[in-house]
């Protein structure tokens, strides 16, 4: 039985009839590092090369990087975990995050593919852009991107390791509770000072 349980949650079923399509709802862990990572590297250099002094980027990565710990939250809470109801809302939410409810533990699918994760990009640099404009919104958006990155290597691990620091373990324990216990509570996974500040950490079962 318990065999069972676990080749269940590592399971990696189909999410499309078209094997193509499918193809492209699975991806290495490694390839969001792969596109984001040489991202960064260029918007800090276009920063600094556009006048931005080192103090001035540095504190704006970490602004991006906090933007992005706030955004992680309300992404997973409002967009993850809206299920309209109507079965094409079902099917949606299935896609975008149900899948993973249902197989946790599937290594190629712990990581947003770049078919959703650029086009969110290039919405959320835009953003930036309007509300920040340039050069400002370029180190601020490579925080937020190394949030992101931070997010998606954290969810990887706490899936798949056994954490051996305080905090690595409060945040695996948080995580698995949102799956196993109740998944209206900690939304935050690479922080979880959203849920506190909005009241969300997972409770702990009693009796």
């Amino acid at each position: 039985m318990a065999h069972e349980r676990t080749a269940r949650l590592s399971a990696s079923p189909p999410l499309f009839k078209s094997r193509f399509l499918d193809f492209f709802s699975r991806i290495h862990p490694a390839v969001p590092a792969l596109i984001y990572g040489p991202t960064i590297v260029a918007l800090v250099v276009l920063a600094a090369r556009d006048g931005l002094g080192a103090l001035e980027i540095v504190l704006l990565v970490v602004g991006g990087f906090v933007l992005w710990t706030l955004a992680e939250y309300w992404l997973h809470r409002k967009i993850f975990h809206w299920d309209p109801d109507h079965p094409i809302g079902h099917r949606l939410h299935f896609i975008i995050h149900g899948v993973h409810h249902d197989h946790p533990n599937d290594r190629m699918r712990l990581v947003m593919p770049p078919g959703a994760s650029i086009p969110l990009a290039a919405l959320f640099f835009g953003l930036f852009w309007l509300a920040f404009g340039l050069p400002t919104a370029m180190p601020l958006f490579a925080g937020f991107l190394v949030g992101y990155l931070t997010y998606d290597y954290m969810h990887y691990y706490l899936h798949h390791v056994v954490p051996k620091s305080k905090l690595g373990k409060r945040l695996r324990e948080q995580h698995m509770r949102h799956h196993f216990q109740d998944h209206r509570y900690g939304f935050g996974v690479s922080s979880p000072l959203w849920d506190l500040v909005f009241r969300t950490l997972p409770r702990t079962r009693r009796g």
